[in-house]
């Protein structure tokens, strides 16, 4: 009998998800393990528009659509793409608005119905994706009424408790809080490489904050609150963080996943340990351990490193578009920071992108 690996272990205390679109990759893995869902953004999607395997698509998709301008052959191609996948996983693919439109709901909304109308074209049902949307006060207003149209929502770009009560409020099914600032995947110097990430790292009482306040919400209202999909881990004892944490999946780059598959497990040589998976996510909720009591009061992303979840909890972020979430953005300096930066960098990857569609449509022209 082989033994128990990390990436096993990890199954066992949450969904585990991959945060790639290579359909190799993904078929690479099975038997080994058959992912829940699979995320994207549109690093990767613009990686798999440029990758050989996908050339002969692209020329058919622009011929077929060169008249309805980049953006709707970017859709096709994305959604084409993730088709490949969905065979070789259980649950969802997942794909995102532009993020250079984050703050226009109307276009979030198109997009999203766009993607939506993608997925229908393909056979692809409504329950086997999910569309992410920037966590911002006008794109969560799209969410909002994306869901009210049967369109399910993650919300991303996520960095603190204010966007994950306005997750809530507009409900969506997942959010994906960014574990590392984006820019920690690329400079050293930023990512805190911790023993102990799940008591140590200075975003998991961030992490476990929103996981108790989802929980109260869920008491007080009685109604399904997002699933907590984790995302943006430099190393595996931060995935693994994840699990014990009590996070409900977590999506992981195929770097990570791959030590995760190497690494045969040891319950003593760990800090901590998850729980196994629970029936219902909030109404089995286990109760939080003793060892993560005392990050329910601090925030070290803050200057007063002190936590107000009671009045973040109660705070109607949707209203007037949003306007409330915008001014909580604002106010915490580290998430005004990061997500600026994070809708920069996939911005990026949206462009290369655009350059590529038109580049392909001037061939076809």
């Amino acid at each position: 009998m082989a033994p128990i690996t990390w990436l096993d272990k990890l199954e066992e205390q949450l969904n585990v998800d991959v945060d790639w679109m290579d359909p190799e990759y993904i078929k690479s893995m099975l038997p080994k393990i058959k992912f829940h869902d699979q995320t994207s953004n549109q690093l990767w999607v613009d990686i798999q528009l440029g990758d050989e395997s996908n050339a002969d698509l692209l020329k058919e998709v622009t011929k077929d659509l060169k008249d309805q301008g980049w953006l709707a052959i970017y859709t096709r191609m994305a959604v084409l793409m993730c088709k490949k996948n969905i065979d070789n996983i259980q649950g969802r693919v997942l794909l995102q608005t532009l993020p250079s439109k984050a703050y226009d709901t109307e276009f979030t909304l198109s997009h999203a119905r766009l993607y939506d109308a993608e997925f229908k074209r393909a056979g692809i049902s409504r329950d086997r994706f999910c569309i992410k949307i920037p966590s911002t006060g006008p794109a969560l207003n799209a969410a909002k009424i994306l869901q009210e149209e049967g369109i399910q929502t993650l919300g991303t770009a996520l960095f603190g408790v204010p966007q994950a009560v306005a997750c809530s409020q507009a409900g969506c099914l997942y959010i994906s809080p960014y574990y590392n600032e984006t820019q920690a995947h690329d400079i050293p110097e930023l990512w805190p490489n911790v023993k102990d990430p799940a008591t140590q790292h200075p975003n998991s009482p961030r992490i476990i904050q929103i996981l108790e306040v989802y929980k109260k919400l869920y008491k007080e209202t009685g109604k399904e609150q997002p699933l907590v999909k984790n995302a943006s881990f430099i190393s595996p004892e931060e995935a693994m963080a994840a699990g014990e944490m009590g996070c409900h999946s977590a999506t992981i780059s195929h770097t990570v996943l791959n030590e995760l598959a190497s690494r045969p497990y040891d319950a003593a040589s760990q800090p901590g340990e998850g729980e196994p998976k629970r029936a219902h996510a909030y109404k089995d909720a286990r109760v939080l351990p003793a060892r993560f009591q005392p990050l329910l009061a601090i925030d070290p992303l803050s200057p007063e490193n002190k936590a107000y979840l009671d009045k973040a909890a109660h705070v109607d972020y949707l209203a007037d578009g949003g306007k409330k979430l915008d001014e909580a953005i604002a106010a915490d300096k580290e998430t005004a920071k990061r997500l600026k930066i994070a809708l920069e960098l996939f911005t990026g990857g949206e462009n290369r992108s655009k350059d590529k569609v038109e580049k392909a449509l001037k061939e076809v022209s």
